[in-house]
């Protein structure tokens, strides 16, 4: 299977949000891990925090994790001004239908931005969003087993 996002970036950094809300998104989604936190790092770097800032005054935002660590998930809510949903289950659609739904969120009117293609990606195509591909928030810091293991699942990606 083939999948194609609709935008593929190199950062959130880059997400253009004036075009966005030119297209009719109001909820910006976010996966969690290397998308806008550090992997099992429980915080948001000054940088991310002050951008997510800055979004949110657009859009609803929100993050949608297959984390299922109490302890972590913990960590992240203390920290996190805006909703989440963890043990997600993606790429299934069923948990993130129902947060939609309580939210009364459209599909069509959202995206969802992940780094991971055969989860965050195929997920949001499943729901019907739009999706935005990133690369991993640590790309430069991370092991050359993580980013062959990046390099090999971005396969699955058509340009």
């Amino acid at each position: 299977m083939f999948l194609k996002p609709d935008y593929n970036l190199k950062s959130i950094y880059e997400i253009n949000l004036e075009e966005l809300k030119s297209l009719g998104i109001k909820a910006i989604l976010f996966d969690l891990d290397s998308t806008i936190m550090a992997s099992k790092s429980g915080c948001y770097s000054e940088e991310t925090r002050n951008w997510l800032n800055k979004v949110k005054e657009s859009f609803f935002v929100a993050v949608i994790s297959n984390n299922k660590n109490p302890k972590y998930i913990q960590k992240v809510q203390n920290i996190s001004d805006f909703p989440l949903l963890f043990n997600a289950g993606k790429p299934r659609v069923r948990r993130t239908k129902k947060f939609l739904k309580n939210y009364d969120l459209p599909p069509k009117e959202c995206v969802l931005v992940g780094d991971r293609p055969l989860t965050d990606i195929l997920c949001g195509k499943l729901l019907g969003c739009k999706t935005i591909l990133v690369d991993s928030i640590t790309a430069k810091t991370e092991s050359k087993v993580v980013r062959l293991v990046r390099a090999l699942e971005r396969c699955s990606i058509r340009k």
